[in-house]
C-alpha cells in the first residue's frame, strides 16, 4: 500500500523524482524513485531526517505547536516534507519545474491513508 501511495505522489505531481515515508531515526519504511542520474536520494532523504530532528527539536523548544510542514529549494529541486507523527514523515522529491503546489496537496491528501497504515 505505501508503495502505491508514493508513486501516485511522484507520477501526479508534475515533476515528482522521488517520495519518501521516513522515519526521524533516518531509515525508510518505503520509497518510490524515478532514475535520476547524479542524484543519491537515499543519502538525501538521510540527511534531510538529521535536519529535520533538529527543525522539530527546535519547534518543540518554542513551543510552537506541532512541526507540520518543511520546504526546501534547491538549484535542482523542491523538496516538501509533511510531519506525520512523532515518529514518522512524509517527503516528495521535485524537478524545478514540477508542480510544487500539486504536489503539497497531494501529500496533505494521502497523509491520512499513510496514517492509518502505519497504525
Amino acid at each position: 500500500m505505501f508503495n502505491e501511495i508514493l508513486q501516485g505522489l511522484v507520477k501526479q505531481s508534475g515533476g515528482g523524482v522521488g517520495a519518501v515515508l521516513m522515519g526521524y531515526d533516518g531509515i525508510a519504511v518505503e520509497q518510490y524513485l524515478e532514475p535520476i542520474e547524479g542524484l543519491d536520494f537515499q543519502m538525501m532523504a538521510v540527511e534531510y531526517a538529521n535536519v529535520l530532528k533538529e527543525i522539530k527539536k527546535t519547534v518543540e523548544i518554542l513551543d510552537t505547536g506541532m512541526m507540520e510542514e518543511v520546504a526546501i529549494k534547491t538549484e535542482r529541486f523542491f523538496v516538501i516534507i509533511r510531519a506525520l507523527t512523532d515518529e514518522y514523515f512524509l517527503a516528495l522529491t521535485l524537478e524545478r519545474r514540477g508542480n510544487f503546489g500539486k504536489g503539497r496537496y497531494l501529500m496533505m491528501r494521502e497523509a491520512p491513508k499513510l496514517l492509518a497504515a502505519l497504525s
